[in-house]
């Protein structure tokens, strides 16, 4: 009988998790993998069960049907968000392929902000917020200068790039504040359309909420709706979340679903939200969404759990904690999921582990990314897979045997403790230390993810948090009112 055929289309971090929970499973699949970069994770576990790893643009539909053909996989799994975007699982529905991945259409929902705030109002999915869309960026100038406190962002996904929080915190510096919010659209609009053409609207200015973060990722076939444990993400380049916005430098997740800054309510409702959302869309464009989406989610003091954007695909690092985390066959929840048969699937986690994920990046990332990249990189994997720990590839390139950075986070380290997140951290710390660049250049990560000094901080401020959205509620509290230029006053009603 011949082996289950998986390909897996990406090359970074996410993509080795995902490999290396996929090649666990029961069914011993053979795995192939295209990529742009050659991630020497990926490439391990695809010599190891007889599959082919191929050099391409996993954006290019074309490519990623070219190394279809060749393995004839049973199974597609797309693991980033651009492949989707440029209609990657389409083409190869198209020829007959079982995809694990939404189709460009499904995808607005990361892809365009926009899309994805006007389908929350207009279905009333809850945990939505304030917004308004701009193709013209001296608009979107004029309403952040008058709103204040605000998130300006791309209205196109851009890799997490782009978003800057204005926030007046005293009154003798709000003009301060609304002219740098005016002033950066106007900058931010500029590079957005010259790198992107694909999506009309240039610019979202949003409420500015705060809270805590936390991401719910979950599998659906378009029907039923499988909710993964949350991981807490840690986005900030400096520790206790300062500095600039990246991909994620660190999550963490454990015991069980719920992160103990959470509540047993609070989860149901984040995956009431991502539910209503797969419904939503089905009745939007009349397809039934396939894949992963994920909910970036945020405890306010507004409304509770509410929605900061959405992902079309599983998160990165997020997904990384989840080696450690799930006991049960991932391969045949993807696979089930693929071919809309996910309702008699059971998961089965790890109930009592801590798990903790730190990235190492080169100096330079993420706002200076030419100076990140050719860095020589070596990993002391032995040393680090001693202390318990798992070794994800991320940007990095093996070239003539030499493992060079590309300018993004390079490698990810995920260790499990029994007793607590403090234990995980420090053993992530002492794998960190394994990890050098050989040209003497500056690795740069997050010390502070998993320390009891930093739960303690996201307690408290959940805490406050979750007294503040629920005597809101107790109160009825759902009608906010804004004064747009040129429309003046606009209600926005969250009662239902």
């Amino acid at each position: 009988m011949s082996k289950f055929k998986v390909l897996i289309v990406g090359g970074g971090a996410r993509e080795h998790a995902l490999t290396l929970l996929i090649s666990r499973s029961e069914i011993e699949p053979s795995i192939s993998a295209i990529s742009s970069n050659v991630n020497p994770g990926i490439l391990r576990l695809c010599e190891g069960t007889n599959g082919k790893y191929f050099k391409g643009k996993p954006t290019d539909p074309n490519d990623v049907l070219k190394a279809a053909e060749e393995v004839s996989p049973d199974l597609v799994v797309i693991g980033p968000e651009e492949p989707l975007f440029s209609g990657v699982s389409d083409t190869l529905k198209d020829k007959g392929f079982i995809v694990f991945g939404p189709t460009a259409r499904a995808s607005l929902i990361e892809k365009d902000k926009g899309f994805a705030r006007n389908l929350m109002w207009k279905y009333k999915i809850p945990g939505r917020l304030r917004y308004k869309t701009f193709v013209d960026p001296e608009d979107a100038a004029e309403y952040a200068k008058a709103v204040g406190d605000s998130v300006v962002k791309p209205a196109r996904q851009a890799g997490g790039r782009g978003v800057r929080v204005f926030g007046e915190t005293a009154e003798h510096l709000s003009k301060i504040a609304r002219e740098a919010a005016a002033s950066y659209v106007k900058r931010l609009a500029d590079v957005i359309k010259k790198k992107y053409k694909d999506i009309e609207n240039t610019i979202v200015v949003e409420e500015r909420v705060e809270g805590v973060e936390y991401t719910l990722m979950t599998v659906t076939d378009g029907y039923d709706v499988l909710p993964l444990p949350i991981v807490e993400d840690h986005p900030h380049l400096y520790p206790w979340d300062l500095g600039p916005e990246t991909g994620g430098m660190g999550s963490i997740s454990g015991p069980s679903y719920i992160l103990p800054f959470l509540t047993e309510d609070e989860f149901k409702e984040s995956s009431k939200i991502v539910e209503m959302t797969v419904k939503a869309l089905f009745d939007e464009i009349k397809e039934r969404y396939v894949g992963a989406i994920s909910g970036q989610m945020m405890l306010t003091s507004f409304w509770g759990p509410t929605l900061i954007e959405y992902y079309a695909r599983f998160g990165d690092p997020e997904i990384g904690n989840l080696v450690f985390m799930i006991n049960s066959d991932f391969l045949e929840l993807l696979d089930a999921a693929a071919r809309k048969k996910i309702s008699s699937y059971k998961l089965n986690i790890n109930e009592n582990v801590y798990v903790v994920s730190k990235a190492v990046a080169p100096e330079g990332y993420p706002l200076e990314r030419e100076k990140a990249k050719g860095h020589p990189i070596a990993v002391d994997e032995n040393t680090i897979k001693k202390l318990g720990c798992e070794v994800l590839y991320g940007g990095v390139d093996l070239v003539n045997g030499e493992l060079l950075t590309t300018g993004s986070r390079a490698i990810e380290v995920v260790c499990p403790s029994k007793k607590g997140f403090e234990e995980a951290s420090l053993l992530a710390e002492k794998a960190i230390a394994s990890i050098k660049t050989l040209d003497g250049y500056r690795l740069i990560h997050r010390w502070d993810i998993g320390s009891p000094e930093h739960l303690r901080f996201r307690l408290r401020k959940a805490r406050l948090a979750r007294l503040a959205y629920m005597r809101r509620r107790s109160k009825g509290l759902f009608i906010i009112y804004d004064w747009i230029p040129g429309k003046g006053l606009v209600v926005f009603d969250y009662s239902s």
